[in-house]
């Protein structure tokens, strides 16, 4: 179909079946769009349209594939999966076919992020060329958008530049969709983009144009309902969600928001709440896109006219376009009520011990009561009500239980919101016109996490308020939660002594231990910055915010909290309108300005590696590559290379920390004349393939059953032999071996990482049996050519009595299919589950990996 005032075409998956269409959670209809537009009968098929459509009675059952519209990489991964592809170009070269031929075929954005920065400021040339790799493949690769250094990270990027909401290519227009390597891809699903975090061979994989196979998920709907609390910040409202999803048991589904209060979040509140996905343990937590998300794209968009409206008519033709004054039809999903929802602050001592605002004048009492413990002060009854007189800088005030000494407004948790920070400035902003001010004695300061808060603060107008009321911009880093808070004066802190006071202080930070801000304030409050200057208004935490004044204005009229708090109306507008379109222009000149203009690259269509180059080299992968695939062979006469336990993580597997000076690694790196304070870390190297080959089960805490200890080792078997594992793996290579891992339940866990698949590889590993796996860890096997096996139920290494030393020959039949049982033998037989889930599984394991499956489909 098509707009006919736009002459763009769409797929409108509505025609196929409008009533089961309109029962589809709106998740659900980006994940079916994407399904019928890709659908070719061989990555994506007919049967995968049907499954979605069915959705109701496929969940958990049905395996579909997903071609989101675009990658997200950042340097870290963006380099391993980049050389992938140079190496590939040098092996078709080879093979007389055009390199130019390879480039991804999914649009992909690299973020050059803060990983790199401060090593390129400091000239050093170990970052100088990964860069210079990087703009290579900038120029080089068609359908590759790298972001340079010094523009922003790359989650803040994702969703403050690269983000479309609808996408246009291939003369259609599309829903915009995202996997990403970066653990906050997840943020991107608060503006109504579907995306989640995928690991770096998954990520490659669909770079070269494969479809991402899920099992269709449950979706669980969130209903948001009631009105938030006046007093309730973003920060209260995020966590009271989480706090509610985590309770619900959602792990592993998808989470979609509707209801008549999600109108009542902005979109910065949408995002944190979907980047807290790993908190509560969903896939994503989905933001249709509504009237709200089209109010933000006018914001920071810097075309206004054609763009959004073809974005809102489109939404609005394939029923993508959330409208909350419609509820028909409306699904049975999960309440929550936002009235539920009220602010709090932490303390007195711990952060986890946390107190309703409202319940504050009578919890800080109770602490006075109770004996010295997680709360408790233990003063007397009669001494609560000590007042003590004092001077300072010529004026007689009064200290008691409970003044507030110490007031501090820190950004560092609340960079990605600026909401919060604004409601400090505009209740600083309205406090002064009512008349009010904070005592001088009160040491208050203003720490922003960056010079983004400054800028936005003064952008709005409120940044001069808050200087009035005492709140200066002290510096940029970590000041009062490490305890680095200027002396109090000299007659507070008599004052406190001379009464046995327990004194206040309120902080907008992470961390308030006792005493931690100053050794005589013995109360610390986590609070949200506009409660932090409200307190410092009061100059007391004992106090009733509701029915209390803070203070009385000039003619002598009191004035409460209410008259001053800023409405959540007031600070979105102030967010949306003047904030987040300054913000993001500033960003665009940034993306314009910048050195990485003048950084020079080759231009080439090969990249031309530097044999001396520590950081940059040509893989193996694609060592003896031909048109003709082999049949999968048999393993015969396989050695373990290691027999592990339970629970080997990725981090044991390919550690990604700092590189041990007795290690392999080190050793090739010292054969390079690199000193050790020049080792860097295995995760800065991931683009040398001999350095991570030699860092595979380099890690100290390897517990490997062959040698009975701790540690990177391994038994050679035939020789009886204890070597590094690398040095093992070449000897058996050499010797013309194969290898095989044996371990226990979890395989794989923790981190996502593409070398805990990539080095097995290369070290010649086949096979992994194991009692239990990781799933993305097995799908990178499976992406490598390596196969991964599961013990039967009920049995492992030690029920059939295998002690590690044995040769096996694993019998792989000519026509593998998904999910087969194998022969293994040692002299005796027994079968294991072959972890192939589809057809598309079998053929990447046939022909060694999926960089050699795509590899060879260029080969004339």
């Amino acid at each position: 179909m098509s707009f006919k005032h736009t002459k763009r075409r769409y797929f409108n998956p509505q025609k196929l079946s409008d009533v089961r269409y309109e029962k589809l959670p709106f998740c659900m209809r980006v994940l079916l769009e994407s399904t019928i537009r890709k659908c070719d009968g061989f990555y994506i098929k007919t049967d995968d349209v049907s499954s979605i459509l069915a959705w109701q009675k496929q969940q958990n059952q049905a395996e579909v594939a997903f071609s989101p519209a675009r990658v997200l990489l950042q340097d870290f991964t963006g380099i391993p999966a980049m050389v992938d592809l140079a190496a590939m170009r040098d092996a078709l070269a080879k093979q007389g076919v055009d390199p130019n031929l390879v480039n991804p075929r999914c649009p992909t954005d690299l973020i050059v992020d803060h990983s790199l920065q401060i090593d390129y400021k400091m000239e050093l040339i170990r970052n100088k060329e990964r860069l210079q790799f990087f703009k290579w493949c900038s120029k080089a690769f068609k359908n590759i958008n790298v972001v340079p250094p010094d523009i922003n990270t790359v989650h803040q990027l994702n969703l403050e530049y690269l983000c479309q909401v609808v996408q246009e290519g291939e003369g259609f227009i599309y829903p915009d969709s995202v996997v990403g390597t970066d653990s906050h891809t997840t943020m991107i699903n608060g503006l109504g983009i579907l995306g989640w975090g995928v690991g770096g061979i998954e990520s490659e994989a669909v770079m070269l144009g494969q479809p991402v196979s899920l099992t269709l998920p449950q979706v669980v709907g969130c209903k948001l309902v009631g009105t938030i609390n006046p007093l309730a910040t973003s920060i209260d409202i995020v966590l009271g969600i989480t706090k509610h999803l985590r309770q619900a048991g959602i792990g592993g589904k998808f989470v979609e928001f509707f209801g008549p209060g999600v109108q009542q979040l902005s979109a910065p509140d949408r995002t944190t709440i979907a980047n807290m996905c790993p908190e509560y343990n969903a896939t994503v937590s989905f933001f249709p896109v509504d009237d709200i998300t089209l109010q933000h794209f006018k914001h920071t968009s810097t075309d206004h006219t054609e763009k959004l409206v073809v974005l809102e008519d489109y939404l609005k033709a394939i029923k993508l376009f959330r409208s909350y004054g419609d509820q028909s039809e409306e699904p049975q999903y999960s309440e929550m009520n936002l009235s539920s929802i009220v602010p709090h602050v932490s303390g007195p001592k711990r952060p986890q011990d946390r107190v309703a605002v409202t319940c504050m004048k009578e919890d800080f009492i109770n602490c006075l009561n109770e004996k010295v413990g997680f709360k408790g002060f233990h003063i007397s009854k009669e001494k609560q009500a000590t007042q003590v007189p004092f001077l300072h800088e010529g004026a007689e005030y009064n200290l008691a239980h409970g003044s507030v000494v110490i007031a501090a407004v820190i950004s560092c948790t609340n960079n990605c919101n600026p909401s919060v920070m604004l409601a400090a400035g505009l209740l600083a902003k309205k406090a002064v016109e009512a008349g009010l001010m904070v005592k001088p004695y009160i040491r208050t300061s203003l720490v922003p996490g960056g010079g983004t808060v400054t800028h936005y603060l003064n952008t709005s107008g409120v940044l001069p308020y808050l200087r009035k009321l005492g709140f200066e911009v002290v510096g940029y880093g970590c000041a009062t939660c490490v305890g680095n808070t200027a002396p109090l004066p000299e007659s507070v802190v008599d004052a406190i002594k001379q009464g046995d006071l327990v004194a206040c202080g309120v902080l907008s930070g992470n961390r308030h231990l006792e005493g931690r801000l100053c050794d005589c304030v013995r109360a610390n409050y986590l609070a949200s910055p506009p409660l932090v200057v409200a307190y410092a208004i009061a100059g007391t935490v004992s106090i009733d915010l509701e029915t209390e004044p803070l203070g009385v204005n000039s003619e002598g009229k009191d004035v409460y909290l209410r008259d001053i708090w800023p409405s959540k109306e007031e600070v979105n507008h102030t967010e949306e309108n003047i904030v987040i379109a300054s913000m993001f222009k500033e960003l665009r000149s940034r993306m314009e300005v910048t050195f990485w203009n003048s950084l020079e690259s080759a231009e080439s269509a090969l990249f031309p590696w530097d044999p001396k180059s520590t950081y940059i080299r040509c893989p193996s992968f694609f060592s003896k590559l031909s048109k003709e695939v082999c049949t999968p062979q048999s393993i015969e006469g396989a050695y373990p290379l290691l027999f592990l336990g339970d629970k080997v993580t990725t981090d044991h597997i390919s550690p990604a920390g700092s590189i041990a000076r007795v290690s392999a690694a080190a050793k090739y790196l010292q054969s390079k004349r690199l000193t050790p304070r020049e080792f860097n870390s295995y995760g800065a190297r991931r683009g040398n393939d001999a350095v991570m080959t030699r860092g595979t089960f380099a890690s100290i805490k390897l517990q490997n059953r062959l040698i009975g200890k701790t540690g990177p080792k391994t038994l050679h078997i035939p020789s009886g032999q204890t070597l590094d594992v690398f040095e093992a793996a070449e000897r058996y290579q050499r010797d013309g071996v194969p290898l095989i891992i044996l371990a226990g339940k979890e395989y794989g866990s923790g981190s996502s990482r593409d070398w805990a698949a990539k080095g097995p590889y290369l070290l010649g590993v086949r096979a992994v049996i194991a009692e239990s796996f990781e799933k993305i860890h097995w799908n990178h096997l499976v992406g490598m050519g390596i196969a991964p096996l599961q013990f039967l139920p009920g049995q492992n290494a030690d029920s059939l009595e295998l002690c590690g030393k044995e040769r096996f020959t694993i019998n792989i039949p000519q026509e593998l299919i998904p999910r087969q049982q194998l022969i293994m033998s040692t002299g005796k037989s027994f079968s294991v589950m072959a972890l192939f889930e589809n057809d598309m599984d079998v053929a990447f394991f046939r022909h060694g990996g999926i960089l050699k499956y795509v590899a060879r489909s260029l080969l004339p």
